[in-house]
Order: structure tokens, then C-alpha cells, then sequence
């Protein structure tokens, strides 16, 4: 059982008495939740990983997955890449593709600005209904306690991975039993997006709970025990190998915690690519450059600069796509913190302070604080001239208290 970006394995805390009547539960914090190790990732198929891993040490090999909001989509990563290990699935409050990849991005940018208080304070009115709210100040209190004390990196870094995570294209190859469960007023993966998962699993069935919003286990947790234990009891799909059987789990009930990974390359940085002579048939960059521009830039600036191509215009739009993304910011020589770093001083020492707004924009994205990035123009000051400086200075404090200010 996996929980809600923010939350804890307490979150799972009313269903567990009636499903430990049948089954051995397992659940699991993600990293830098609940005091679990503070090890980030930003993918879910690396999290994916690092749960089999777990549970391979365990002795566990085939297994029933419930998984809320964030550990949906690691429970929909399971049924797509390791469908031999999935007996049944739940999905809670999940998507196939969380909102957009800017949203959560930008979500990163005001954790590294301001800490986790904002996202902590305004929690409740994402995953209760205001009467829900209003009823249960304890829990409410608990719920913003939850999410302030998680770790910042790891929180920043599973904005990451939901950002990248898109698996609409893929639903059709889930072959598990799938149960997919949605709060009636969920405003942040409501009705909406469990009805597209319904109709791209093959064998899936929708359970509306009224009267709940998010984090609809804590809202409603009658109901939910109540779908899960008949989904579970009923839609247990056999295993592969019929000799086998399930496994059940048989180290003692202690907390567990995810396997810690090796080492893993820092979020930010740009993945190496070999370049090949045009003459040996080297990729076109084009289709690199498009995927680095929207990560750096954002779907929405992107989205703008393409749509305003026109039979004038469009030419140079492929030329920079191709050449400034594709050739020069996917080369692995430098990661995205250093290449903004790098552009920033060279839109102030060239005074183009249209490109300067962006490019604060995508340092933020990139990594870059805002302490940073005043480092940053505090020497162009010295190389570039003060007034170049001056000027740049009041462009980037405006986009920073833009991309940094919590949205009320």
C-alpha cells in the first residue's frame, strides 16, 4: 500500500484492522516521508525498482498493489513493466498524466524558494472538502504536518517524476485486474481522469466514492476498506506460474523502508548522447531539442513560440530547436544549473532582456535559487558593466517574485 505525495503510510491507517484479516499488509513511506531515508528519485520507474527490490528481499513475489494519488502511478508503472508480479491493482486518486509537467515543475521552484510551509498550509483544501475540513481539525492539522515535515529534495524530486510521468499511450497493456477508485469533489485528479483510466485498462473497473475529495482513504474510510476488500477478494488474477502460488510475506511487521539506491546522477543533469559524424547517418537533433526546450522552458512558452510560427518565422523556430537545444544544451560537457548559469551572463552582457525574463525563468526550473541567480548577475555586474546589471537585476527580481510567490 502506497501513499499520496506528502503523506505518510498513516494515511492507510482505517483500512488496515479489516484487510489484515486476510492478508499480510505491507506499506511503505516514499523516500523523505515519515522520517524514511531521504533518498530522491525522479522517476517512477526508478521507484518502481526500488519497491521490487524491497519486497525481493522480503521473499515476496507476487502481490496485490493499492497505491494513492503518486503510488497509483507506481502501481500503474508495475502493471505496465513487471505485469508477473501484480495479482491485483487499486489505484486511488490517480491519472495516467498528473496535470502538466509545468505545474509541477513550478511546484519544484516554490519548495526550493520558500520550503515546504507554503505547500503544507494550503494541503487541506487539496485533499479534503471544506466540510470535511472544517469538522476534523485534528486531521487537518495532521495532514499539514504530514507534508512540512517531509524532506524538500525528495519532495522536489517526485515533482519530477510526475512531471515526466505520461502513460495514456500505454493503458491498453495492462493486463491486471485493475480497481480505480476517485473521490466525487476531487479537484486534483478527480472523476475526469479515473473515467480515462477506466476506459484505457482493459480489465477495469470505477468506484465514485461521494462525498470525498484527495486523500479520500482518510476522508472516507469505510467506503474505501469496504471497495478494496471486495476488489482484492473477488479480482485476484492467478499467477504465472501455477506451482508457485502467491508468496506471503514473512519477515516480522516492522516499518519498512525502500531499498536505497546506488548513486544516481543528479536530477538535472543532461543525460550523455553520443554524436555521430552526419556522413555515418547521426539522428536528427531536432526531435532532442524539442523534448530539452519544453523540459528548460516549459509546455506553455514553448506552446506560444511554436503557434506564432508562421511561412516567416518558422524556419528560424526549427533552426533554434535543432542547434541551440538539440546540439548545444544536450551536450553532456555541462549539466542545466551551469548552461543557465552560462546564459544569464550572456543575455546581460548582450542586454536582451527579453530572453533574460525566460532564461530566469528556466534557471529557476533548472535548479538554480534565487540566492543563486543574484550570484549570478552580482558578478555580471563585474565582467558585464553595472548598468547592464542594474537593468537585468530588476527583470529577474520581478519573474523571481512571479515564480516563487505561492499561488493563494
Amino acid at each position: 500500500m502506497g501513499c499520496s505525495l506528502g503523506a505518510t503510510w498513516h494515511m492507510w491507517d482505517r483500512q488496515i484492522p479489516e484487510l489484515s484479516k486476510n492478508w499480510r499488509i505491507f506499506r511503505f513511506d516514499l523516500p523523505g516521508h515519515g522520517g524514511a531515508p531521504a533518498y530522491p528519485t525522479g522517476s517512477i520507474t526508478e521507484l518502481a525498482g526500488r519497491l521490487l527490490a524491497t519486497l525481493d528481499a522480503l521473499g515476496v513475489q507476487r502481490f496485490g498493489y493499492a497505491g494513492c494519488a503518486f503510488s497509483g502511478a507506481i502501481g500503474i508503472e508495475l502493471a505496465l513493466r513487471h505485469p508477473e508480479r501484480i495479482a491485483s491493482l487499486a489505484v486511488i486518486a490517480a491519472s495516467p498524466r498528473f496535470g502538466s509537467a509545468d505545474e509541477f515543475r513550478q511546484r519544484g521552484v516554490i519548495v526550493r524558494s520558500n520550503g515546504l510551509d507554503p505547500i503544507a498550509r494550503s494541503s487541506p483544501e487539496r485533499w479534503f472538502t471544506s466540510g470535511f475540513a472544517a469538522a476534523q481539525p485534528a486531521i487537518t492539522e495532521w495532514a499539514v504536518q504530514m507534508v512540512r515535515t517531509t524532506d524538500p529534495g525528495c519532495y522536489i524530486a517526485a515533482c519530477e517524476a510526475l512531471a515526466a510521468f505520461d502513460v495514456r499511450a500505454e493503458l491498453g497493456r495492462i493486463g491486471v485486474p485493475s480497481l480505480v477508485l476517485v473521490g466525487s469533489d476531487d479537484q486534483v485528479t478527480g472523476p475526469a481522469e479515473a473515467r480515462t483510466l477506466v476506459a484505457g485498462i482493459p480489465d477495469a473497473r470505477l468506484a465514485v466514492v461521494p462525498g470525498a475529495s484527495h486523500l479520500v482513504p482518510v476522508e472516507q474510510p469505510a467506503a474505501v476498506t469496504d471497495l478494496l476488500v471486495r476488489h482484492f477478494s473477488t479480482a485476484w488474477q492467478p499467477a504465472y506460474d501455477s506451482t508457485t502460488g502467491q508468496m506471503a510475506i514473512l519477515a516480522a511487521p516492522v516499518k519498512p523502508v525502500l531499498t536505497a539506491p546506488p548513486p544516481v546522477a543528479p536530477v538535472a543533469e543532461i543525460a550523455p548522447a553520443v554524436v555521430q559524424p552526419e556522413a555515418l547517418g547521426r539522428p536528427d537533433p531536432y526531435d532532442a531539442g524539442i523534448k530539452v526546450r519544453r523540459e528548460v522552458l516549459g509546455d506553455a512558452h514553448v506552446d506560444r513560440a511554436l503557434a506564432s510560427a508562421d511561412a516567416f518565422s518558422g524556419d528560424f523556430q526549427e533552426f533554434i530547436t535543432r542547434y541551440a537545444w538539440g546540439e548545444i544544451w544536450d551536450r553532456p560537457g555541462l549539466d542545466r544549473r551551469a548552461r543557465s548559469c552560462v546564459t544569464l551572463t550572456a543575455l546581460v552582457a548582450g542586454g536582451h532582456l527579453d530572453e533574460l525574463a525566460f532564461h530566469t525563468r528556466a534557471a529557476l526550473r533548472n535548479g538554480l535559487t534565487p540566492d543563486e541567480i543574484k550570484e549570478v548577475l552580482l558578478q555580471a555586474a563585474v565582467y558585464c558593466g553595472v548598468p547592464a546589471a542594474n537593468s537585468a537585476f530588476k527583470v529577474a527580481q520581478q519573474v523571481i517574485r512571479e515564480e516563487t510567490t505561492p499561488q493563494e
